[in-house]
């Protein structure tokens, strides 16, 4: 029989292995924008609009061809049809399928409680974990809770400890 704290470890590791995917997705694993191709990188923003200034400077400059077949031509473009199905395709890659409640960078964020720096906040929370393995330095008022927690929760409060964890949010991704 597993454990819970087994089943807690597998539904951690599946969360981030999630993670992991959404953030390939979006910048090709980069921890920044640093793998965009533009000198803009200190914002998707900056980026798009150094994007639309060059667009705009090829429209205005002579010779100008329109061809939406060209993948790396500098004297043709792509017509506004083609831009705008590229980039509601992008978006739809993007998003892949999320629930509209977390379609957005923004809701993103605030899924997240618009922490940057989640990943050491949930660190954070993980040390405040009560240890059998080490000692611990903790405050009293945590050692109250610990040992309210402890004593006052068994198998019958906390449901099967066997519950697949993994399957109910393979599940939910459905």
């Amino acid at each position: 029989m597993s454990t819970l704290a087994t089943r807690i470890a597998d539904l951690a590791t599946r969360v981030s292995t999630e993670c992991k995917a959404l953030r390939t997705m979006i910048n090709g694993n980069a921890a920044d924008l640093s793998s965009l191709n533009t000198t803009a990188k200190t914002s998707l923003v900056a980026a798009l609009n150094e994007l639309l200034a060059y667009v705009q400077d090829v429209e205005e400059s002579a010779g100008v061809q329109i061809n939406d077949a060209s993948t790396t031509s500098t004297t043709e473009t792509y017509s506004v049809a083609r831009i705008v199905e590229l980039v509601s395709d992008s978006i739809a890659a993007l998003t892949n399928g999320a629930p509209g409640a977390l379609d957005q960078l923004n809701e993103l964020a605030a899924a997240l409680g618009n922490d940057e720096n989640f990943a050491a906040t949930v660190a954070a929370g993980l040390a405040n974990r009560v240890r059998t393995d080490a000692a611990q330095g903790l405050t009293t008022s945590q050692k109250l809770q610990a040992r309210q927690n402890i004593d006052a929760y068994g198998s019958v409060e906390i449901g099967d400890p066997d519950t697949n964890f993994v399957a109910t949010f393979n599940d939910g991704l459905a």
